[in-house]
């Protein structure tokens, strides 16, 4: 079954997972799905990721990030949101690059230069394609 939206499946599966609170989810691999991963790890919004052999598709797995204890335990992540669907792609310059709870959450952002944070982005001074918010 083809997808017409796999970034979307995947912040889907993440926020399923988060409301159910498992330990972890397993996400059909492709190397976008995976600089998302690297970014939300070195954010702290996940624990860690990993990519699984499989044939005929790897697999990658993120080890979800909880705070509190066993009975109040909840989410790192509160919102997962796509900006850019495909239907409508939201490209921004380096002076529009939007904040994300005044600097709280992040705006992924794929450049030329890679999948980034949108403050990575302003750094560089680079814009690009906005794919999701995370607060």
């Amino acid at each position: 079954m083809t997808m017409s939206d796999p970034i979307a499946d995947m912040l889907t599966r993440i926020r399923n997972a988060q409301m159910r609170v498992h330990p972890a989810v397993a996400i059909p691999h492709s190397r976008v799905k995976e600089s998302i991963a690297r970014v939300l790890k070195e954010e702290g919004y996940i624990q860690d990721y990993e990519v699984i052999p499989e044939h005929p598709q790897p697999i990658l797995r993120v080890t979800l990030k909880y705070v509190g204890d066993r009975r109040r335990r909840r989410s790192v992540i509160s919102a997962l949101e796509r900006v850019s669907k495909p239907g409508r792609r939201v490209y921004v310059d380096k002076k529009n690059i939007p904040w994300v709870l005044q600097g709280m959450g992040i705006a992924i952002l794929t450049t030329s230069k890679g999948v980034m944070t949108g403050q990575q982005a302003r750094r560089l001074g680079v814009g690009g394609e906005v794919l999701c918010r995370i607060y």
